[in-house]
């Protein structure tokens, strides 16, 4: 029998694990951290019965997943719940540009803008699961269906500044600008649409879903699958050398780049290790999570029934405040992003106090403390919201990183989603799993498709692993 060790138990290397088990691979997963999810980890972080998503919360990448779909979720306890309004991006006038599952929903909303956005996405979301091999994988291979991700990929070169001036009203601008901006790039640099284009296309086809009890059910899901098929996990098990590992036929690394050169050394072909030393990092998050009686009192009622609420205003401040935060400037009005994650999935409140996750973008390693700019955000929009608050609990950049060892300076999404990262992963290669040690892989977030609970850094990885262990084409 073929023998592998996955180093992290995050989605992905949960995923590796799994496609590897279910292939008749004996897999043994260390963890370093004592318990297992990585950025899927979810707890009562404020008071007995609260639950709060410790980092990946809303997942339209997830629901529909080639892993995640091919494992039968259901089975092993993992349910899909939905908000009813997607998500908002209120202005200061107290309207907002409002998402819904349906595009033809979305588009009725925007007025004048409808029939720019139905065309924008109609398409796509209609062709969304021939699509979604190609979009879940390496950017650079031939796809299955190549002239439709060439109809999808053409707009996503642009600049999401660029293209959300093809609208015409502020409220369409901020909805796909506010999405765009989670790569955590400057929106006037080429490919920042990519991100949000495969954001609201993958929701308008499956969704902005939440875990059922927590995003933790996401990471319990594939720990059970892997558990049923003989899998082994052991948590408080930090690897900090080759030495370390026990012998495998292949090895796979939920790390980071930089992690995985320290860990084997000399090991790595220069080229690789230098590429791995020199991962760019990009800005930070600042999270916190707050217990709110009554809720958020949003000004705007589609907000308040929004599973994500996205806050910044324009999308010309937006653009001006992502520019800031990658200069290294903290924002006065940082981009905020706000989860009401309890209104699909209300067994995570207590009573009428809610739990209402949020982060801003800060700058790579921020040391300061965003917390009063992010309440000032939520109050700019939902004056009250202050009195509200029975509780919070602060992660700070530094905080981040300490419970996830991926989350270098707060960065969340695993390295910088530039143009060439967001192309290759972490170094110019045909392969991005390779580490160029025969049998021995990178599977983190760092590679494509890139960060969320979706598993597919994880799953490709170990096809890979075992085309090379001739167990799979």
């Amino acid at each position: 029998m073929s023998t592998a060790v996955v180093v992290g138990a995050g989605p992905n290397g949960l995923a590796a694990a799994v496609t590897l088990a279910q292939h008749g691979v004996a897999v043994t997963v260390l963890e370093a951290a004592d318990e297992i999810g990585g950025g899927t980890r979810s707890s009562e972080a404020i008071m007995p019965g609260l639950l709060h998503d410790h980092c990946s919360a809303i997942h339209p990448m997830a629901v529909g997943s080639p892993f995640l779909s091919g494992l039968d979720p259901a089975r092993y306890g993992l349910e899909w719940r939905w908000p009813q309004v997607d998500c908002a991006h209120p202005l200061d006038d107290g309207s907002a540009g409002v998402l819904y599952r349906s595009v033809e929903q979305t588009a009725a909303g925007l007025g004048r803008d409808g029939g720019r956005w139905r065309a924008l996405f109609a398409g796509p979301v209609a062709r969304f699961d021939a699509l979604n091999d190609g979009i879940m994988g390496p950017l650079l291979r031939l796809p299955h269906h190549p002239l439709a991700l060439a109809r999808f990929g053409a707009p996503t070169v642009l600049p999401a500044s660029a293209l959300a001036r093809w609208f015409h009203t502020p409220q369409a601008r901020a909805l796909f600008i506010g999405v765009a901006a989670h790569a955590f790039r400057p929106l006037h640099y080429p490919m920042t649409s990519a991100i949000g284009l495969g954001i609201l296309t993958a929701g308008h086809r499956h969704g902005w879903a939440v875990a059922a009890g927590g995003s933790q059910a996401i990471a319990d899901a594939m720990v059970a699958a892997l558990t049923e098929l003989d899998g082994v996990i052991e948590t408080g098990v930090p690897v900090e050398s080759a030495a370390q590992l026990p012998p495998a036929d292949v090895t796979l690394f939920d790390l980071a780049p930089e992690a995985v050169a320290r860990i084997l050394g000399d090991r790595l072909p220069r080229r690789v290790a230098r590429a791995y030393r020199r991962f760019r990092r990009g800005p930070g998050a600042f999270k916190v999570d707050f217990a709110v009686e009554g809720g958020v009192p949003w000004t705007n009622a589609d907000a308040r029934l929004a599973g994500t609420v996205h806050l910044a205003g324009t999308a010309g401040e937006l653009a001006a405040t992502e520019r800031d935060v990658h200069a290294r400037r903290m924002p006065e009005r940082p981009f905020v992003l706000v989860g009401q994650q309890y209104l699909a999935d209300p067994q995570r409140s207590v009573g009428d106090i809610h739990p209402v996750w949020s982060y801003a973008h800060v700058p790579h390693g921020y040391t300061g403390d965003a917390t009063a700019a992010i309440i000032a955000q939520i109050e700019r929009f939902a004056p009250g919201f202050r009195d509200r608050v029975v509780g919070q609990t602060v992660r700070t950049t530094t905080d981040l990183a300490a419970h996830n060892a991926n989350f270098v300076g707060g960065d969340i999404m695993t390295g910088a989603k530039d143009l060439r990262q967001l192309t290759f992963g972490p170094r110019v290669t045909l392969s991005p799993y390779d580490t160029g040690i025969p049998g021995t892989y990178i599977c983190s977030a760092a590679t494509p498709p890139g960060p969320g609970a979706h598993g597919m850094c994880g799953a490709n990885a170990a096809r890979l692993a075992l085309r090379h262990l001739q167990l799979a084409r």
